[in-house]
């Protein structure tokens, strides 16, 4: 009985795919970005990019279509299961990255070109593990990360605001205005220029050292400590996530392999004289136990007759 040919569709996606998921092409594609990455920095050398920029231009054309080249081998390897592609972050990615290189209003403007090839550079992080799970991390961080600033600002405008009534006109410089205020404590929550701060608040009062002692305790530890914690716990859902996504499921259970490796048995005086060594072999280890003397770390000692 001969089998039917695969469909022309099923076909193609399986030899774009065997391209794709070759680790040549991978390297191949990400020399072609560094080498774009490497463009880039040379256009910012004025006589340089004066003296080349035919050799600047062509060698960006080249890039282009080595990356239009590879988009069209991504999305034919999906050919049966176009889902599939459209779930995948990166792959929408790399094509709004590609395909807005071929828009016309995009393409005229040169800064925008600029910026969009620039941010090619980040499709590095599709083929380098370690750099795709910080990425993740950070997308997965930025809920915690808005919870964060919310409440750093609330204790920021709280503080501006007791800073300049207590400050405002002793140190106009620094506590002036509102907005004064909070870029000097925003400053402060660096640590940067605690010291002159505080010497400038203790020739106004003694009792400045509480107001820059709590903020600091506050802005600079408390909440500096809580953003770290969020951005290390996305970090681990980071490769949680990264981890499944490669499909690193743990193996299967012993008891499990060795339940699927029992053949079934037909023959009913068989299984019923298996069932009768197993009842056999139950009241052999009872006994055992039973007779056993008990371990002096009050584990007991199983004896089993073979």
């Amino acid at each position: 009985m001969t089998t039917a040919p695969a469909p022309v569709r099923a076909r193609l996606a399986a030899a774009c795919r065997a391209v794709t998921e070759a680790r040549p092409f991978s390297l191949a594609v990400l020399a072609v970005i560094l080498l774009n990455a490497a463009l880039l920095g040379a256009e910012t050398y004025h006589g340089f990019a004066a003296e080349h920029t035919g050799q600047l231009r062509w060698a960006e054309r080249g890039c282009l279509a080595f990356f239009t080249v590879e988009m069209l081998l991504r999305v034919a390897a999906h050919a049966d299961r176009p889902r599939e592609f459209w779930r995948d972050g990166w792959n929408v990615f790399d094509l709004v990255v590609v395909a807005s290189a071929y828009v016309p209003l995009l393409r005229e403007n040169a800064t925008v070109l600029r910026l969009l090839r620039l941010v090619r550079v980040l499709r590095t992080a599709r083929f380098l593990p370690q750099l795709r799970v910080l990425f993740l991390a950070v997308s997965r961080s930025l809920p915690g990360t808005v919870s964060f600033l919310f409440v750093g600002a609330v204790v920021l405008y709280v503080y501006a605001m007791i800073g300049w009534l207590c400050f405002g006109t002793s140190d106009p410089a620094h506590f002036g205005s509102l907005g004064r205020a909070m870029l000097t404590l925003f400053l402060l929550m660096t640590l940067e220029g605690l010291q002159d701060a505080v010497y400038t608040g203790l020739s106004i009062s003694r009792l400045s050292i509480l107001y820059y002692g709590s903020y600091v305790m506050l802005a600079s530890f408390v909440l500096v400590n809580v953003l770290i914690g969020v951005v290390l716990n996305s970090l681990d859902e980071a490769r949680e996530l990264d981890t499944a996504a490669l499909g690193d499921a743990p193996p299967p259970a012993r008891a499990e392999t060795a339940a699927v490796n029992l053949a079934p048995v037909s023959d009913p005086a068989v299984l019923a004289e298996r069932i009768a060594g197993m009842r056999q072999a139950l009241d052999t280890l009872e006994q055992s136990l039973a007779q056993a003397p008990t371990a002096p770390d009050g584990q007991e000692r199983v004896t089993t007759a073979v």
